[in-house]
């Protein structure tokens, strides 16, 4: 599969909230918090697009395309609201016993 299919394979999967979500999860717990926030952008440009998301976050559109770009870190303000414009909530629970510290 060319590259370029599985992109567009990709954004048609995270166009369903509920494979967004778990795509999202994935790389929150598996994942470095540069893939995070791949995976967030990935979800930006599937669903909404960076402009959508920059009005309903009250952000700039530019300081979005900063925060998440490589060498972006976004506050956590900042994700926090992306991920709420996006649909989504951050959920905090107890570490599974014998589970490693992330």
């Amino acid at each position: 599969m060319k590259l370029k299919d599985m992109q567009e394979t990709l954004e048609h999967e995270l166009q369903d909230p509920e494979y967004a979500a778990m795509y999202l999860n994935d790389a929150l717990h598996d994942g470095s918090p540069e893939e995070f926030l791949l995976a967030l952008k990935n979800i930006i440009r599937a669903t909404q697009g960076m402009s959508q998301v920059a009005s309903q976050t009250e952000l700039g559109r530019e300081s979005l395309y900063k925060a998440f770009s490589e060498s972006g870190n976004p506050h956590f303000l900042t994700v926090h609201k992306v991920i709420s414009a996006l649909g989504f909530q951050f959920a905090i629970a107890p570490a599974s016993e014998g589970e490693p510290p992330a």
